[in-house]
């Protein structure tokens, strides 16, 4: 990634360019939203982030509560997005697969290889266990916010449907009794979810952009200087698709996805059969410092808190936003698309991100982890460049799909919240589609540490609102499956 911009003095204001203008501009930005929403206390050596610790109590209650629902369930899961518990003609938008894959799109992207890279510089090898742990207890997460995003989606005018936490906080808390906290909680939802998009835009673009400057020569290139150019790219590729909908956006993820996993996961896999005398010390260490790091992330704590932030940002169970893309599906059992839904966290942090861990600790020296300083895409590339020389190249496209696959997903998202708050007329959605694309420009002007900083501080506000949801719709959510697992048991034993 470019080195950070010099301070800027009174003389030379005037005469910075465009990419230094823009990230002294948005760091202001970034601290104080940061500042409020990652409120932190100290416990022994470590600060550690209160919204953290809610995502963590969340995961843990629901695979509690729901009984493990993230290794019972998980069989099911595999029929239904097979089709094979399909029932013809339903209600919605797309397919089980594709609302799979548009969510998977969201969250299969850049962060897979430049939160885990973020996680290990920091915290050591360690971190990577806990970015696992945290990705299967999500799995539960996952199934309770999607399922309730179908049930209470809203049928527009159109024929299209909307859904997600905005709706099952208004209409659900309504029908419980608590009709001012639902739409409260609802309206402040809309407006993270919106902020929240534009964050994660501006990280993909960021990283992307890094990866490029990094392949074409830092320094030397001309890239390296002129990030807007690259993000005013992205932008426009990115509208070709977001302004044709959620069908469109469907369609290209549904082929996009499974394509850019498999490149990345074959490569991946590669890189590791090409070290494969380290890979049994490297499993070694992930686990055992898990419990005793070596890094700098504040012992077993630090490194524990570390994990899961990383993982809440990759694979975004708790945070809801997967539920808005979920409740564009076709099927008139909500309780079959969170099981599908929990099939995102696996793929994502449990499969995909385990590889990117892999990948670092074969690849690279001990000594290269668990520095304390923020490096994010750069630390994988160097791990794929040991492997073969050309491969960050590789990387590099990967890397641009992913994060491309990612703005189309996150485009939709954002615009939910926004048509939940302003309406879903024809000049709000291209207005929000012109602004989110223009924010790639600024993803790859600004520095990664102040994306970081804005960006989990809206990713993570989300969770506040819809963590609260789900508590409130629990006892709702259990009685349903309940009932859905008798049907299945019934209809099973027929068979």
């Amino acid at each position: 990634m470019p080195s950070p911009p010099p301070e800027a003095t009174p003389e030379s204001a005037g005469s910075l360019p465009i990419d230094q203008v823009i990230d002294q501009a948005f760091q202001p930005i970034a601290s104080f939203f940061s500042g409020i929403v990652m409120y932190t206390v100290p416990v022994g050596d470590v600060e550690v982030p209160l919204i953290v610790v809610w995502l963590i109590a969340g995961a843990s209650f629901f695979t509690v509560y729901l009984g493990g629902i993230n290794i019972r369930g998980f069989r099911h899961a595999l029929r239904i997005v097979r089709g094979l518990e399909d029932d013809g003609d339903e209600p919605g938008d797309v397919s089980h697969f594709q609302a799979l894959t548009t969510a998977v799109s969201g969250t299969v992207g850049v962060g897979n290889i430049a939160h885990v890279a973020v996680a290990v510089s920091i915290g050591g090898a360690g971190a990577a266990f806990w970015l696992v742990v945290a990705g299967f207890l999500g799995m539960a997460s996952k199934f309770a916010e999607c399922t309730l995003g179908v049930k209470y989606r809203r049928q527009n005018p159109d024929g299209s449907v909307s859904g997600g936490p905005m709706y099952f906080l208004d209409r659900g808390l309504a029908e419980h009794g608590w009709p001012r906290l639902g739409r409260g909680l609802a309206l402040y939802y809309g407006v993270c979810v919106l902020l929240g998009s534009v964050g994660v835009g501006m990280f993909q673009a960021n990283q992307a952009f890094a990866q490029f400057v990094t392949v074409t020569g830092e320094g030397e290139s001309f890239a390296a200087g002129q990030g807007w150019i690259f993000g005013l790219f992205l932008a426009i590729s990115v509208a070709a698709v977001i302004l044709g909908g959620i069908r469109v956006i469907a369609s290209v993820t549904a082929r996009l996805v499974p394509a850019m996993a498999a490149l990345y996961i074959s490569t991946g896999l590669y890189v590791i059969g090409t070290h494969i005398d380290r890979l049994p010390d490297a499993v070694v260490r992930i686990v055992t410092q898990a419990f005793s790091p070596e890094g700098a992330a504040g012992g077993v704590l630090g490194v524990v808190v570390l994990g899961f932030r990383r993982a809440a940002f990759s694979n975004e169970a708790g945070i809801g936003s997967s539920a808005i893309a979920h409740s564009a599906v076709k099927t008139k059992e909500p309780l079959t698309q969170g099981f599908v839904a929990m099939l995102e966290p696996f793929i994502d942090t449990v499969i995909v991100c385990s590889i990117t861990a892999l990948v670092i600790t074969t690849g690279l020296e001990p000594g290269e982890l668990g520095t304390g300083v923020v490096s994010g895409v750069e630390l994988t590339s160097a791990a794929f460049g040991r492997a073969v020389s050309w491969f960050p190249a590789v990387l590099s496209v990967v890397i641009f799909l992913f994060a491309y696959s990612t703005l189309i997903s996150w485009s939709y998202y954002g615009l939910e919240g926004c048509a939940y708050l302003f309406g879903s007329s024809r000049a709000v959605r291209v207005s929000f589609n012109l602004f989110y694309c223009s924010c790639a420009v600024v993803g790859c002007t600004t520095t990664l540490a102040a994306i970081l900083d804005f960006t989990d501080a809206m990713i993570f506000a989300m969770a506040f609102a819809n963590l609260i949801g789900l508590y409130f719709l629990a006892p709702e959510l259990r009685s349903d499956l309940d009932v859905y697992w008798a049907r299945i048991r019934a209809r099973d034993a027929k068979a």
